[in-house]
């Protein structure tokens, strides 16, 4: 059984690669409860905006960090802009980019040393002990690579990398370097997860069959479109070449991170927008299908899988994008289970997010308190309901086994859980600890699940995870084969790798009196009849 939050080391690394140690160097550090943490930050665009806010408030309020560099490609913009909102205009701030994220932190824009466009500077840096990095995804694991075996800790931003080989090395270099690293999906610090983990563990609803997530939303301007352009965006603040990547490998090898100058020349869409084209993302398979899995697989108690299949296709924003607006993974696991993940990007009608067990079911869900926060918004609870199941053979309805709403467990208030996240990274490196509630494990196990959805659904193909190579190869016949031959050999228990209830079991059913009728007739005679 995988740990909790990370991966069972046998399954993770062949036997021989399993003997990778950690090296003494990075257990030696143990910080003091007081003790500042200096955070180094690499690619200081929209979404790092909120890290930069989180470890600013925590070192005026504690003083056990702070911020003590910058790192991005473009000099960075502060200003204004005006939305319509329920028909009205309404004011927003803008501020992304090297310097005004440097000013926002108390530090200098004019310290060359702190203030920089190459990170490389910024690893160099004794009092950077923790990297946080929010880059365009195909610079995910050269930084972070780098960042560990300069002996720093990091913070990365899911996906955790752009490929799924990539995610490999990272793996390997967290656990060599023993230093530690948080994968940044948010709702990995929400309890109901584990919680969930834990019902499952105990057998409280049966062989988990199957679940299923989803990510939907909707935008009047296409998706990711809404990332405004500027005329400051332009050549002369924008280190265009460093921000493709083509001049850099991971160790040198291998293929270049990005596209050419020639290939792909300057673009203000492409720089600000980046999600929409495949030589730096996948889409929402890799932005928004990585949230869900990951807690998704972590709460099912799974993680690499055995078969993918992606789908869907760009069926409205005809926008120049690359990627899809209509996607879904199906991902069959070697437990004997299933995870569908479907979005749609042109609409927010959601489906349920459920995990589907033989004799329960449960489903993760929100509710509103009827309540008013002091802003007047309405106050949402989340958590996790337990239904059971009413075993029959008519079909199931929505919320059926169910009277009125079913209690909410591990409930906490609705509310972006990212400084939880970092309350908890924060703590384990102060401990050396690796176990963060978002290990490198984890995110290499759910990126490899949305990264081949994604091969899938561009090449065409279903695709087995193979577990000795770690990596995607087409898949066959053999899947439905072996499930096939189980059933054929039903009288015969077979050991099963999966959930703690479940080590060793032939047929999970309970045969009615009349199927001791069944079986084949041998030379004419009726398999019934004894003697």
């Amino acid at each position: 059984m995988p740990e909790p939050n990370g991966v069972d080391r046998r399954d993770f690394l062949k036997a021989g690669a399993a003997a990778v140690a950690l090296s003494a160097a990075g257990y030696s550090r143990v910080y003091g409860a007081n003790e500042r943490i200096g955070v180094g930050f690499v690619g200081v665009g929209g979404r790092c905006q909120a890290h930069l806010d989180i470890i600013k408030k925590r070192a005026e309020d504690k003083g056990d960090v702070a911020a003590v560099a910058v790192c991005d490609v473009w000099d960075g913009l502060e200003a204004t802009y005006t939305v319509l909102r329920d028909g009205k205009q309404v004011e927003r701030p803008y501020l992304q980019g090297l310097y005004p994220s440097a000013k926002k932190v108390g530090l200098d824009p004019h310290d060359k040393k702190h203030v920089v466009k190459e990170y490389e500077r910024l690893l160099e840096l004794p009092e950077v002990d923790v990297v946080c990095i929010a880059t365009p995804d195909h610079w995910h694991a050269k930084i972070t690579i780098d960042a560990l075996r300069a002996g720093k800790h990091v913070y990365c931003e899911k996906p955790m990398t752009k490929t799924i080989a990539e995610a490999q090395k990272v793996v390997e270099a967290a656990q060599k370097s023993g230093k530690v690293m948080s994968v940044g999906v948010q709702s990995m610090a929400e309890p109901r997860w584990q919680a969930a983990h834990d019902l499952i563990k105990k057998g409280e609803i049966g062989h988990v069959a199957q679940a299923q997530t989803s990510y939907y939303r909707n935008s009047h301007v296409g998706q990711w479109r809404y990332y405004r352009l500027w005329k400051e965006m332009n050549p002369s603040t924008i280190d265009w070449e460093r921000f493709l990547g083509h001049a850099f490998k991971i160790d040198g090898i291998g293929e270049p991170l990005g596209p050419t100058a020639k290939e792909r020349p300057f673009d203000r869409e492409v720089f600000a927008q980046w999600r929409c084209y495949w030589p730096f993302g996948g889409g929402m398979f890799t932005d928004l299908f990585v949230h869900q899995t990951t807690h998704m697989i972590a709460a099912m108690g799974v993680r690499y899988p055995a078969r993918v299949i992606g789908g869907g296709g760009l069926y409205l924003e005809y926008d120049d994008r690359d990627v899809p607006d209509v996607a879904a993974i199906v991902a069959d696991y070697d437990e004997g289970c299933q995870l569908l993940v479907m979005a749609t990007m042109i609409n927010d009608y959601p489906i349920d997010e459920v995990i589907r067990g033989h004799t329960g079911t449960i489903r993760f869900s929100k509710r509103k308190t009827g309540e008013k926060d002091k802003d007047g918004k309405e106050i949402v609870d989340m958590g996790y309901e337990l239904l059971p199941q009413v075993i029959g053979s008519g079909p199931g309805r929505p919320n059926s086994g169910t009277s009125g709403e079913a209690e909410l467990h591990a409930a906490i208030r609705d509310h972006d859980t990212t400084p939880e996240l970092w309350e908890n990274f924060l703590k384990c490196v102060r401990a050396n600890n690796r176990h963060t509630l978002c290990t490198p494990e984890l995110g290499a196990a759910a990126f490899t699940t949305v990264a081949m959805g994604v091969k899938s659904y561009r090449e065409g193909k279903a695709l087995f995870w193979n577990k000795d190579r770690r990596e995607p190869e087409q898949a066959d016949a053999t899947w439905a084969q072996r499930w096939e031959k189980r059933s054929h050999d039903r009288g015969n228990p077979v050991q099963v790798k999966g959930w703690e209830a479940e080590k060793t079991k032939g047929s999970l059913l309970e045969p009615e009196e009349y199927q001791k009728l069944a079986g084949p007739w041998t030379d004419g005679k009726d398999p019934a009849v004894k003697g």
